[in-house]
């Protein structure tokens, strides 16, 4: 099991009351660049997405909006605007499933196609468009 897996499943109430995501930001922040409102992210630099199940969060200033990025279960990846509807707060993969919760105590759960699975009062997730070429990830967001 990777170590991903083990502190999602170690993950308490206190973590979740306080909203806090076990997705890390990434090791090498060079993994990433921006511009012109499409993230190009480099998976020889971004270890983070080897495993199945593998998140990386995207964050900086310079972007619209929070990024996560997961290498599914499905073996495809997968990008969102990396906000809860429930209480405006980070997502994490679910490991074991095809699915994305919320860091927070509501556990809002979403699908890969970023449809609400457990609340039909919230919205679905914003999913951004990811193409894989000659090992980079190209992510639309703006």
């Amino acid at each position: 099991m990777s170590d991903n897996k083990i502190k999602i499943l170690k993950r308490g109430i206190f973590q979740r009351l306080f909203g806090k995501c076990v997705t890390e930001l990434p090791a090498n922040n060079d993994c990433w660049s921006y511009a012109s409102g499409v993230i190009t992210v480099d998976l020889n630099q971004a270890k983070e997405l080897d495993p199945v199940n593998g998140a990386l969060r995207i964050e900086s200033k310079e972007l619209p909006n929070r990024v996560l990025v997961i290498y599914g279960e499905d073996n495809e990846y997968h990008a969102y605007r990396n906000h809860c509807e429930h209480a405006k707060r980070r997502l994490d993969p679910v490991p074991g499933t095809e699915t994305i919760q919320c860091c927070s105590i509501g556990k809002s759960t979403y699908d890969y196609s970023g449809k609400i699975l457990n609340n039909d009062k919230l919205n679905n997730l914003t999913v951004y468009p990811v193409e894989f070429s000659d090992g980079k990830l190209t992510i639309k967001i703006g």
